[in-house]
């Protein structure tokens, strides 16, 4: 039987956007926590980025990640409740080529323990777009904070079994295949 997972750590190359009308590289708490989580965790930090909440602006810097060789992982702080300008979800679902249908019904039970029926307000959704995986969490710190402790980390872990994301991302599968 094939070796479905591998044995050691492969470090991710990951872009970070946070989308915010206000938030500033000073205020960014959100963006900023990613940030930390991602370098702790082992994976390297490819661009960090702010765009106002503007579907055409996500996009572009979006397409820009997604089109390179570089950025393997995006996760979007932000844009993800009902408000006129959240457009988070409308910005990046047409750019998937595949959904992950169960992140976001996993994202709002796990959030359910920590702020209830308020949970059905977050569209947090994932996707694969160009063997580029995206998340589009909300913004507040304490969600990022549950949405990469409890899923996002180990997900993006080629050692996490019985299955995990990384081994199936742009550049990584390439160089597993070369090797195997």
């Amino acid at each position: 039987m094939a070796k479905t997972y591998n044995d050691e750590f492969i470090p991710l190359k990951i872009s970070v956007l946070t989308v915010s009308d206000s938030r500033t590289e000073e205020t960014d708490t959100s963006g900023q926590y990613l940030v930390e989580a991602i370098t702790a965790s082992g994976h390297h930090i490819s661009d960090k980025k702010i765009v106002i909440d503007d579907v055409y602006k996500m996009r572009a810097q979006l397409s820009h990640w997604i089109a390179d060789d570089r950025t393997q992982v995006i996760i979007i702080t932000g844009g993800t409740g009902f408000t006129e300008r959240d457009s988070t979800p409308e910005a990046v679902i047409p750019l998937f080529d595949k959904t992950v249908d169960g992140f976001g019904e996993l994202f709002r039970q796990l959030s359910y323990d920590d702020i209830g029926t308020s949970t059905i307000q977050s569209r947090a959704v994932a996707g694969l777009a160009n063997d580029t995986l995206i998340f589009c969490i909300p913004g507040s710190t304490s969600a990022c904070r549950m949405g990469w402790e409890k899923i996002i980390r180990s997900q993006i872990d080629s050692r996490h079994n019985p299955c995990n994301f990384a081994l199936r991302l742009k550049n990584v599968r390439k160089n597993c295949l070369t090797r195997g």
